[in-house]
């Protein structure tokens, strides 16, 4: 029997740079009080909960909810990549969407170090050596981080497929920098130009830094529950998610001989069309977009991969606006990832809380008019892509 999945409360705390955040737990915690706290419920009404980061040891997710309350639910801890948090609300809404549970939280935090993304352990095969070994027998040795060489090389690809302009990148950070205006949860919110951003250092392939999201600090949350639970607790049910799919990396990720695969365009494509298809309507219907701009690489080519616009059009649909503010869809309303910060195991609950505002009409002078269908993008190397349709009944 399957039941309706409403997402009734949301939550972010501000990301911060490095060092000046709170601890995991503290940060963890706060996220889900405030997400609990929009819903109007307490803890104890949560039959489940999921919790996902990625830099920490084993059951850092009760440590972090243990300061919320201890009643006895089931805690599952989650990891996957940048995805993270998507995953983790993925799980929250498969177990209300199934009956299993009435109510379910989705928690997600990340505590980084400075730097580059970079493995942990040095003594046990990396889960993305074969994505390593795929990009070196595409483009030869390259001595770049490995989230930079991936990306970048992604947008080489792309660069040489459809010949867009190495400046229609570095337009992505500037629109990104200029709707991060109006978010105080931002981290970059000075607004840079194109020279700016092309003058910067150089990364690899078609990126510079100014397009490179940075590592950051922060924690986010939703509370997931069925339209009946919701209107026997009087809250708000305005807010469905009609349509959810999780992919990860067919075998064509290493046999097509392409860095936009290994990237991850093919399961995130995949991923989109199951959503389209579960919520019943496309790309078209879609309004407003949250999607993963860890690079201005991977969002020039999820434009496609997620149907926004045909193959070989993201240089027009760019240069046209049609990605921001009186164009066809707004995409990274709240500044992305690219403005935001990437705290891996948040970034996921962060788009589902800016999407979840931008439905309800509360994102002041950075709300798309009219939004009523959303859609949200999360991707994690290694592999698994997550997109999510919302709807404003």
């Amino acid at each position: 029997m399957s039941t309706k999945p409403v997402v009734a409360g949301v939550g972010m705390t501000p990301f911060v740079k490095p060092g000046a955040n709170d601890p995991y737990d503290s940060m963890g915690a706060e996220a889900a009080r405030m997400a609990l706290a929009d819903a109007g419920i307490d803890y104890e009404k949560v039959r489940q909960a999921y919790v996902g980061y990625v830099y920490g040891d084993s059951t850092c997710g009760q440590a972090a909810l243990y300061h919320v309350g201890m009643t006895g639910i089931p805690i599952i801890n989650v990891n996957n990549n940048c995805s993270t948090g998507s995953s983790a609300l993925f799980l929250a809404r498969q177990a209300v969407e199934s009956g299993v549970v009435d109510c379910a939280l989705a928690l997600g935090f990340e505590q980084m170090v400075p730097g580059a993304l970079s493995s942990v352990y040095s003594d046990r095969p990396s889960p993305l050596g074969g994505f390593l070994d795929a990009a070196e027998d595409i483009e030869g040795h390259v001595d770049s981080p490995m989230a930079i060489r991936l990306f970048g090389g992604a947008g080489q690809e792309y660069q040489n497929k459809y010949g867009a302009e190495t400046e229609t990148f570095a337009m992505v950070s500037v629109k990104a920098r200029r709707h991060a205006a109006y978010n105080d949860k931002a981290l970059f919110r000075d607004s840079v130009t194109v020279d700016d951003v092309m003058a910067s250092p150089r990364m690899h392939g078609v990126l510079t830094r100014l397009q490179c999201c940075p590592p950051t600090c922060g924690a986010a949350a939703a509370v997931v529950c069925s339209d009946d639970f919701a209107r026997q607790h009087g809250l708000d049910a305005s807010i469905t998610i009609l349509g959810q799919a999780m992919a990860t990396d067919p075998r064509a990720t290493f046999d097509k001989r392409s860095m936009m695969s290994v990237v991850g365009y093919d399961m995130s494509k995949a991923a989109a069309d199951q959503a389209y298809e579960n919520a019943g309507l496309g790309p078209d219907d879609v309004d407003v977009v949250e999607l993963h701009d860890c690079f201005t690489a991977n969002e020039v080519i999820s434009y496609e991969a997620l149907g926004l616009t045909p193959e070989g059009t993201a240089e027009r649909f760019i240069r046209d606006g049609d990605n921001t503010y009186g164009g066809r869809v707004v995409t990274n309303p709240s500044g992305g990832l690219l403005s935001k910060g990437h705290p891996l195991g948040a970034t996921g609950l962060a788009q589902c809380t800016e999407l979840v505002s931008q439905l309800r009409g509360q994102c002041g002078k950075r709300q798309v008019d009219g939004a009523r269908t959303a859609l949200q993008h999360n991707v994690g190397l290694g592999g698994a892509s997550v997109v999510t349709v919302y709807q404003r009944n």
